[in-house]
């Protein structure tokens, strides 16, 4: 058995036998959620909160006045923007602003795969949630929504890290291209889904994570799954052979509207309001 064979392997047991070190959600993004199912708490505690961490809290003003919240009037001051927000999307978006912070490295090779890969996990966030968007301009009764969206599309790809961290405590046999590509594609999903459930998340972000990239997972109902894969075809994190096909598949499904949605004034323009906020 080579050495990156039995690494591999190494990997696999740890998952199998729950040993293997999970990512910790970031300590701001723990106290906004313990905050959030507090049924006492009120606007002005959830503002006091997110004002412990001053880069979380200038990114809350941001999306506050992005217009993918539908508001022209600006908001200047965290309150004015957590009271915009509203406490039921406050947990999800605070979450997903904190997800940066776990994608580091002091190793420079490793550094860079973790950029990549945050970069890779941004590109289809924004694709996927300006397709949400536009699916609950038709759908305006169903059980999906914008805030769930926002933070399912940016831990989707979680599952990279703990290989990537592996990878920098043995940079001599992991810090290789094809062996990194392999792993993560044999183990990420596995992970990712690990990692939701010690996170205590629902099983809607289990199943992303777990189950994006793997392409005998087929749900007849539309689910975030669903919004997570459009955006990894358009962008071409997710390998097809006729991304026209592919994407019409949904088409079929219900999840988009058409193919030249996609190329329309309307949605590059509401696509350029999403990237907006997270950059």
């Amino acid at each position: 058995m080579s050495t990156e064979n039995a690494l591999l392997t190494i990997l696999i047991d740890r998952i199998n036998n729950d040993t293997l070190v999970l990512p910790t959600l970031p300590e701001i993004a723990v106290k906004v959620r313990q905050a959030a199912d507090d049924p006492e708490v009120n606007l002005a505690q959830m503002a006091d909160v997110i004002s412990q961490d001053p880069a979380l809290s200038a990114r809350m003003i941001k999306v506050a006045n992005s217009a993918f919240m539908g508001r022209s009037v600006k908001v200047n001051t965290l309150n004015q923007a957590v009271t915009r927000i509203g406490l039921r999307q406050i947990k999800n978006i605070a979450t997903a602003m904190a997800m940066e912070q776990l994608f580091v490295s002091n190793n420079k090779l490793i550094r860079t795969y973790m950029d990549k890969a945050w970069q890779k996990t941004l590109k289809v966030a924004c694709q996927a949630i300006t397709t949400m968007d536009f699916y609950l301009r038709v759908n305006k009764h169903t059980s999906l929504n914008k805030e769930t969206i926002t933070l399912a599309s940016l831990v989707f790809n979680i599952g990279v890290l703990p290989i990537l961290t592996e990878a920098e405590r043995h940079p001599e046999v992991f810090a290789n291209p094809s062996f990194l590509a392999h792993a993560i594609q044999k183990l990420a999903g596995k992970i990712g889904g690990a990692i939701m459930r010690e996170w205590g998340f629902t099983d809607d972000f289990v199943e992303v994570a777990e189950s994006w990239s793997n392409p005998n997972y087929k749900p007849e109902h539309v689910c975030y799954v669903d919004f997570i894969r459009v955006g990894a075809i358009i962008e071409g994190i997710l390998q097809v052979s006729d991304k026209a096909a592919a994407l019409g598949a949904y088409e079929s499904k219900g999840v988009t509207r058409s193919l030249d949605m996609f190329t329309s004034d309307e949605y590059l323009e509401t696509l350029d309001d999403v990237k907006s906020m997270f950059a």
